[in-house]
């Protein structure tokens, strides 16, 4: 008031209006604009063209760097004076409500706002608006699945405001709704030019047991798994992996329902194309095993390129029931081209023929007549299979096993994995066959037994097998015979298990002896025809009939007396 004492009040108010006419008008409450004047390590000093100057701290803006004197900004001012005369301003506060001025405009004008994903919460993700938070939910974030959350955590992006909750201020935004958009104006773009022919790339969206789907960047299109590649898969993601970058081509679009067709194999060219050059008949090829059927298995010598190993085409030496025995899936084999049917895209392959024809040498080593060893391989009702070496086997039949005895199975005289001589019959390479005999290692005894059993002769036998109609002996030189029933008693046996017993000892006549059918039978009963009362009586014992009483059957079987000796009685 000294300092201006000299001054007329008059005077002094003329200045005064004069002075305040200088200053902006500036409200309470409100954002005005400022020009930074000076910043220090912790305030900013901004001056709003008011009489005095604010400070704002420096922790209130977010890019501390990038500030400098001489700078606009905008502050919000929370009081025009404080104890001290100086303007309470906020940097933050004016930052917030600009915010919320663009959020109110997004929901209302569908504007965009952009904001950054500061990191991943139950049900979606948490975005920062630029300082204040908004939920991001899950199925909001992209048109396609998200796979990987926390890679999206830092990101900037675009979003929409959705909702506002005005009660508890809470935001829900999503940027899939733009994506729509764009995706939308896409893909009529993309139907309005697609044509089939058309290569195009895009992005593998989704993988499934006949096919994937690829985003197209606002059309999908579905390549199935046959038009994936030339080869054989067995699954899409054996070739292709989820957000893939591929190529294709299109193969065909249906107008009316919008669906895309598309291929990857088309854009190679086709496998059977000059195939007969790359692989003439008679080449050999390396090939993979891909499928295994009961006639044969498939081989892929190449993508696209499979060819039929048959059965019969896999060894020259092996007995093979089924080629799983041979061969596995995966497994890499040798093949040799046999045929190429071109207009069917068929090829025919052989395993066998890499090599040559085993059986050429193994005839010359197992010929007629030469005696070898082997091991019992396998036994069927009509004969054994010998190995003779590893891969080789021969049959000796059911009837050359043995010259004496009546085998109603091998397993009677053999066991598998025994070993057994024999002698090699018959070599027939066209076949693949070779026929074995065992008994022709020794000489056929039956010229012996001739005399030895000839009609009416007398041996005693022993019981080996009892059967429906009579009893198979073994003689002396163990050889079999054959009593039948009715010639075991008299007049039948109503039950041989009840009156013979294996083991038992008989006393047998012969009543046939047929050499070339090597059949010897007996009986009984004619042995007892001219024997002793006391030698029936013994038999009769041993082995009561249970159809006749012992005493009938005695009677009947006493010797009748010859034709003198009946008329002296007589006389």
């Amino acid at each position: 008031m000294k300092f201006f004492a000299h001054y007329e009040p008059a005077e002094l108010s003329q200045m005064e209006q004069l002075y305040t006419s200088t200053l902006n008008q500036i409200n309470q409450d409100e954002i005005v604009k400022g020009r930074i004047v000076s910043i220090s390590n912790k305030d900013v000093t901004i001056d709003v063209g008011y009489k005095s100057e604010g400070i704002v701290s420096l922790l209130e803006f977010r890019d501390e760097d990038e500030i400098q004197v001489g700078d606009d900004v905008e502050v919000y001012l929370e009081n025009i004076e404080d104890k001290m005369g100086q303007l309470i301003l906020s940097k933050k506060k004016a930052d917030v409500l600009r915010i919320w001025d663009k959020i109110y405009d997004s929901i209302e004008n569908d504007t965009i706002i952009s904001g950054k994903i500061i990191n991943r919460v139950k049900g979606g993700m948490t975005v920062s608006l630029s300082g204040v938070e908004a939920f991001l939910p899950g199925s909001q974030i992209d048109v396609k699945p998200v796979r990987d959350f926390d890679a999206l955590v830092g990101q900037t992006m675009d979003f929409r405001v959705v909702k506002i909750n005005p009660v508890t201020q809470n935001i829900v935004v999503s940027h899939k709704v733009i994506l729509e958009e764009e995706y939308a104006a896409r893909r009529e773009e993309m139907l309005d030019s697609i044509k089939v022919g058309m290569v195009l790339e895009g992005t593998v969206k989704n993988i499934t047991d006949f096919g994937i789907f690829v985003d197209l960047g606002g059309l999908d299109g579905l390549v199935h798994i046959t038009d994936i590649t030339w080869g054989r898969i067995n699954h899409p993601s054996e070739v292709v992996d989820l957000d893939q970058p591929i190529k294709v081509v299109v193969v065909g679009f249906d107008e009316n329902t919008k669906r895309v067709s598309l291929g990857m194999k088309q854009l190679e060219a086709h496998p059977w194309e000059n195939i007969e050059l790359k692989y003439p008949v008679g080449s050999k090829a390396q090939g993979r095993v891909v499928s295994i059927t009961d006639y044969g298995a498939f081989v892929e010598i190449e993508k696209g390129i499979e060819g039929l190993v048959h059965i019969s085409e896999m060894s020259w030496t092996q007995h093979i029931k089924h080629p799983g025995q041979f061969v596995t899936l995966g497994q890499e084999v040798e093949c040799v081209i046999l045929n190429i049917d071109k207009d069917h895209t068929k090829l025919s392959l052989s395993m066998k023929r890499v090599n040559e024809d085993p059986w050429i040498a193994l005839s010359e080593k197992y010929v007629e007549n030469t005696r070898h060893k082997g091991t019992v391989s396998n036994i069927t009702d009509f004969g054994v299979f010998v190995e003779l070496e590893p891969g080789v086997d021969g049959l000796v039949h059911i009837s050359d096993l043995s010259w004496t005895k009546k085998i109603r199975h091998p397993s009677e005289l053999v066991k598998k994995n025994q070993e057994l001589e024999v002698k090699v019959l018959k070599f027939d390479v066209h076949a693949r066959r070779i026929a074995l005999g065992h008994k022709q290692m020794n000489p056929d005894p039956w010229g012996g037994f001739e005399q030895q059993y000839a009609v009416g002769a007398e041996s005693s036998a022993e019981i080996s097998q009892i059967i429906e109609k009579g009893v198979i002996v073994i003689l002396p030189g163990d050889v079999d015979g054959f009593v039948p029933a009715t010639h075991l008693l008299q007049g039948g046996v109503k039950d041989i298990h009840s009156s013979f017993k294996i083991g038992d000892a008989l006393p047998l006549r012969v009543i046939e002896f047929d050499k070339e059918n090597k059949r010897i039978i007996l009986s009984a009963l004619e042995y007892f025809k001219d024997k002793s009362k006391e030698e029936i009586e013994s038999y009769l014992q041993a082995h009561p009939n249970e159809k006749k009483e012992i005493e009938d059957a005695t009677a009947e079987l006493e010797p009748q007396p010859k034709s003198s000796e009946k008329k002296g009685d007589k006389e």
